[in-house]
């Protein structure tokens, strides 16, 4: 009887280690940390959209371009934690704090391909598993609110803000689902 109860603990555990160990592969992390990433992409897209509504509609779009220009980097600083580097980018930058590297310019690239095909703009995304650091970057379509500073149709108060915050942007002439940017997250990995 001893023995066959050792042999069933014996058969249990060994029936569970390839359970174990898939916990810990590459593959298994990747999909936990594109999840957190998901909540960090989906706090800050919630947190910014709640800025600028209440900044356009308390004081116009004018302050709103304000808010965005101090509040998005601060925004994006208070979701950067446990390792997580948050911020956004485009390949028509506002911020020229936000320009891509190679990596966020060949995804941009990836992201405008798949939307051309027909991709719902909501559900692109992209990530990598490279020397120790994984990286996120999710599609920003342009929504109809997107237009007030970011369309080929601006107010002359928008385009006076713009100009005197971001000299040199490029972030204009957008239509309604047009790939406007990323969100684009990294986390370096314990070794």
């Amino acid at each position: 009887m001893e023995m066959l109860k050792r042999s069933l603990v014996l058969t249990a555990m060994l029936s569970l280690t390839p359970l174990a160990l898939a916990q810990n592969t590459p593959a298994t992390n990747e999909a936990q940390l594109t999840q957190e990433a998901r909540m960090q992409t989906k706090a800050f897209a919630q947190a910014l959209q709640k800025t600028l509504k209440q900044g356009i509609q308390s004081s116009g779009p004018d302050a709103a371009i304000h808010l965005c220009n101090t509040e998005a980097p601060v925004i994006a600083a208070g979701l950067s934690q446990n390792g997580w580097q948050v911020a956004r980018t485009s390949t028509k930058i506002r911020n020229p704090d936000n320009v891509a590297d190679a990596w966020e310019q060949q995804t941009l690239e990836d992201f405008a391909q798949r939307l051309q095909a027909g991709e719902d703009p909501m559900s692109i995304e992209a990530t990598t598993l490279a020397d120790g650091e994984f990286r996120y970057m999710k599609a920003i379509p342009t929504a109809p609110l997107c237009l007030t500073c970011h369309g080929a149709q601006l107010a002359p108060s928008v385009t006076a803000k713009l100009d005197e915050l971001y000299p040199a942007d490029q972030a204009r002439g957008f239509n309604v689902g047009d790939l406007r940017g990323a969100f684009t997250l990294r986390k370096t990995l314990e070794q």
